[in-house]
């Protein structure tokens, strides 16, 4: 009898079989090969503050990955609550979205920096908004810049101070990967910085010698702090004596310097030497005028006194403007304005010698006195002068 061998047989199908199924395998692995999602690269939402429960501008910057791109029609979701779990420090709160954005009027787009345009807005909720408009290639940069003006604030801080509260932010690309990133930002409290200056006022008082040229005229004599020395008087010749003010301070607002007499400059008989024009109260400045000098006038008119500046700009309302180099005023038992800046002063810087512009730090403040043959003798005429300085911090 004939015996068929059956091993031979079997091992044939057994190939049959397997390369059938590999074929199988193969073919369905051919089908399955789609396009797979990307990620998002260098993904950042820069804020224009950190600060809690204040509206700030999110600039949102990133990356379109390799084999990737956005179309126009492509939606763009930003989403602040992306991991909305209410645990302090993860929910951002952003209230409604829609009101704080509204459209696209504070929303603007760039792609690889080319310039900006508005996109497209589609839609909002209270975590989220949708926007399309956007045209970019595979490693072109997209900024995406939400405007302060859009009223979208800040939530207020959880974590105690010094301890930021993280929130992260999503951007999902609806394009044929779909792409996706992530990124966060920390909202903090701001950091108070303090710093005391102290205040500083200097004033100083100095003499001015013989033949000093103050605001156009030489002086006759010469002072110390304390003294105006006019000596002996002769009729007709003017007498014309200064003193230097020095003024240092750190007073936002400057300084003043004013002058009065604590009355007529009286002798022990009861004369007087008048107030500048002839016993009158010149607050004016005027050009120096010699005294009448007649007995018709009266005693007003037989010898009078006045005062000058070389500060041409004293800064204090109503006060006299000094113009020009010969012009004088009554000195008077009320302040008188004679010195003045209106910021801070190194107590040494002065002008062009003359009253043209403003001294900042020294001026020189002049006294003139003349009398006729009539003024009254007397060897004791005297008065006091006091100088106040007033800063204002």
């Amino acid at each position: 009898m004939f015996v068929t061998s059956t091993t031979t047989v079997g091992v044939s199908q057994r190939v049959v079989a397997t390369l059938v199924a590999c074929a199988v395998v193969l073919t369905s692995i051919g089908f399955y090969n789609t396009v797979q999602a990307a990620n998002l690269t260098n993904v950042s939402n820069t804020l224009s503050t950190s600060e809690p429960s204040v509206d700030a501008s999110h600039t949102i910057n990133f990356t379109v990955p390799t084999g990737s791109s956005i179309a126009s029609g492509n939606n763009i979701v930003i989403t602040f609550d992306s991991r909305d779990d209410g645990s302090p420090g993860q929910d951002f709160n952003a209230g409604d979205i829609s009101a704080a954005v509204g459209d696209a009027s504070n929303l603007t787009i760039e792609v690889n920096g080319g310039g900006t345009s508005t996109p497209t807005f589609v839609s909002s909720d209270n975590d989220s908004f949708t926007i399309s408009g956007v045209t970019a290639s595979a490693g072109q940069e997209v900024e995406i810049v939400v405007a302060e003006a859009a009223g979208l604030t800040n939530p207020a801080k959880v974590n105690g101070a010094g301890v930021g509260d993280s929130y992260e932010i999503e951007i999902d690309v609806a394009n044929a990967t779909s792409d996706l990133g992530r990124t966060r930002v920390a909202i903090i409290d701001t950091v108070e910085v303090t710093a005391i200056v102290p205040t500083q006022f200097e004033f100083e008082i100095r003499p001015v010698a013989t033949s000093t040229t103050v605001n156009g005229e030489a002086t006759t004599g010469g002072s110390s702090s304390t003294t105006i020395p006019f000596g002996e008087l002769v009729a007709d010749t003017a007498e014309f004596i200064a003193q230097q003010l020095s003024v240092t301070t750190n007073a936002r607002n400057g300084f003043i310097v004013t002058v009065e007499q604590s009355g007529p400059l009286l002798s022990s008989t009861g004369a007087d030497i008048d107030n500048f024009i002839d016993g009158g109260t010149t607050t004016l400045p005027t050009a120096w005028d010699t005294p009448d000098g007649t007995l018709a006038f009266g005693e007003d008119g037989w010898g009078h006194w006045g005062m000058t500046t070389e500060d041409g700009d004293v800064f204090s309302a109503g006060a006299p403007d000094f113009g020009g180099s010969d012009e004088y005023i009554a000195v008077l038992d009320t302040p008188q304005v004679v010195f003045g800046h209106d910021g801070p002063s190194d107590g040494t810087t002065t002008g062009a010698g003359t009253s043209a512009d403003d001294d900042i730090g020294v001026t020189e403040v002049g006294y003139k006195i003349e009398i006729t043959s009539l003024q009254e003798a007397g060897d004791d005429y005297n008065t006091t002068l006091t100088y106040i300085a007033t800063p204002t911090f």
